[in-house]
């Protein structure tokens, strides 16, 4: 509580400032740009060092993925595919976060793959940041029983096809080397027709098209998806079309996510901070319109 009003008290100061910025701008007294940039810079890190979430409606795609979830027993086993790189973690790891706490929560049971070779990598960053979480921690999730991260695997839609009639014969071991047997969680696995749900996040392709195409289509699995803001659009159609049962599209499909699951997550704090350097850009915008106004005044 104490930093929301530590919030205030800092925008309204800046939001004071601002007024004396146009008052001297108007004046025909010029302003540093570098101004320009502090105070951009101050719009982007306020929402994160403060952890403030963005107030953002829930869309029907997000509500539609966080119902189906909330529908899935404890025990559930769900298949998690990172098919995405760092370069697109400031989009997709918040979601990614977001539903690893909530699987924890919720005693879902991860089977964690990737078509892309960082993926797993960033599953396990994600269990990490999870793994935080008091309540998350006092479940103690144990590797092999509660998760288990069988790695990437090169060939791209080729080893969706694969896993259709075998998981074993695509992952004959995890990604620590230890045998597909030797693991509780997957011993009785065979194909899709032993999973739940498969919960993917993706950057590009491979990726949720030819999960739909394949796992899908091809052998009734039923899935979600969180991609990027440029992927979206792309896979919308397979939403309307009832092959997706949910789509998170970008950063602010994740920060609807966060808020549906009634998780606290960075892809909030994310879209706060680009909604208040949008704020502040316009800011600007105005101000050097209204000093270009008085300065024609002046001149006449």
């Amino acid at each position: 509580m104490a930093l929301h009003y530590t919030a205030i008290v800092i925008a309204a100061i800046l939001g004071l400032s601002l007024i004396y910025v146009l008052v001297r701008t108007i004046q025909g007294r010029p302003v540093e740009r570098r101004v320009v940039f502090v105070y951009i810079a101050f719009a982007v890190a306020l929402p994160l060092l403060m952890k403030i979430p963005a107030p953002v409606p829930v869309t029907g795609e997000v509500r539609q993925l966080a119902d189906a979830l909330a529908a899935l027993p404890p025990g559930a086993k769900v298949l998690v595919a990172y098919d995405f790189d760092p370069p697109s973690a400031p989009e997709l790891q918040p979601m990614a976060v977001a539903f690893t706490r909530y699987a924890f929560k919720h005693d879902l049971k991860m089977i964690i793959m990737g078509l892309w070779p960082q993926g797993p990598q960033q599953a396990e960053l994600a269990i990490e940041a999870a793994m935080k979480d008091p309540e998350v921690a006092a479940k103690h999730p144990e590797y092999g029983k509660d998760y288990v991260n069988l790695g990437y695997q090169a060939g791209n839609e080729f080893v969706i096809q694969v896993m259709g009639t075998s998981f074993k014969r695509m992952f004959p071991a995890d990604d620590h080397r230890t045998p597909y047997d030797s693991i509780p969680l997957i011993r009785d696995v065979v194909n899709f027709s032993n999973i739940d749900f498969v919960m993917e996040f993706s950057a590009g392709k491979p990726g949720t098209v030819e999960w739909v195409q394949i796992a899908v289509d091809r052998f009734g699995a039923k899935l979600g998806a969180g991609n990027t803001a440029v992927q979206a659009p792309q896979v919308y159609p397979y939403l309307r079309a009832g092959q997706l049962t949910g789509l998170l599209g970008g950063m602010s499909g994740g920060a609807e996510f966060e808020r549906a699951l009634n998780e606290k997550g960075m892809a909030s704090s994310f879209m706060l901070s680009q909604m208040f350097a949008h704020a502040t850009v316009i800011v600007f915008i105005l101000i050097g319109n209204a000093a270009f106004l008085a300065s024609r005044k002046r001149k006449k």
